[in-house]
């Protein structure tokens, strides 16, 4: 039988070790009470294994990973959208002729410096994200995005040649997961966060993977609701995968 603090792979091939585990304030929900052991992969996280930890709703920080486990509340959902049958709306479309007519994308691996650094703070200040006011240096900005126990790709967005947008992507197999997304809030009128989706499902498609994961979709979080308008999607739900076509 396998120790509690570990957790298997379907095959076998990859453990889970639980690292750190205990209560904390929630990130995405004021006052709630969040529980999301922070496990390190142990073993080759191949594609394949990528993919299957997607399926089982987990998402990853720097060499770890996590999914939610909270005492009181079960409002995250991982999200995911299945690119041969999602939706391209009028909405969509306009962002994407836009922003494809202004910008250029790069996929490149992930870099380390201090503009991305900057984009970063920019971006969590003005959108008020996070629970501390401390600004991240480049050590941090690397063991949260750069460092990856998969195989992880950066998105990186240019107007002319300016920076304005990162997106950092990790890659299974069969799918893709948007990890983080942080841009120049000056750019906002472009809304580069949904561009970066749109990009991403591109990039999904013309690679043969049939799945983009968006992380979590929690109803009562501004930051993470505009994932409803991403459609069909499916919801993970007590271990399930519920298809969704409304918000």
């Amino acid at each position: 039988m396998n120790r509690p603090s570990e957790f298997r792979m379907p095959n076998d091939e990859c453990r889970l070790v639980v690292v750190q585990d205990q209560l904390q304030p929630c990130p995405y929900l004021s006052e709630a009470v969040a529980r999301m052991p922070l496990r390190l992969p142990i073993g080759n996280v191949t594609p394949e294994i990528t993919d299957q930890m997607l399926v089982m709703g987990f998402r990853r920080s720097g060499d770890f990973v996590y999914r939610t486990q909270c005492p009181a509340c079960q409002e995250c959902r991982p999200t995911r959208i299945d690119v041969t049958t999602f939706r391209m709306t009028k909405s969509f479309k306009r962002v994407l002729r836009r922003c494809d007519q202004d910008l250029s994308c790069q996929w490149n691996p992930p870099s380390v410096d201090p503009l991305r650094v900057e984009i970063f703070n920019q971006h969590r200040q003005v959108r008020n994200l996070g629970l501390s006011d401390e600004p991240v240096d480049e050590d941090a900005y690397r063991s949260f995005l750069a460092d990856s126990c998969c195989q992880t790709r950066e998105l990186s967005i240019w107007k002319d040649s300016e920076l304005i947008a990162v997106s950092i992507v990790d890659l299974g197999r069969e799918s893709t997961s948007a990890v983080y997304t942080h841009f120049r809030p000056e750019y906002s009128r472009y809304s580069l966060g949904t561009y970066a989706v749109l990009k991403q499902i591109e990039w999904a498609r013309a690679s043969d993977r049939r799945y983009v994961y968006l992380g979590m979709y929690v109803a009562e979080n501004q930051h993470l609701n505009y994932k409803s308008r991403f459609k069909p999607q499916q919801r993970l739900i007590d271990g399930q995968w519920i298809d969704f076509d409304k918000g």
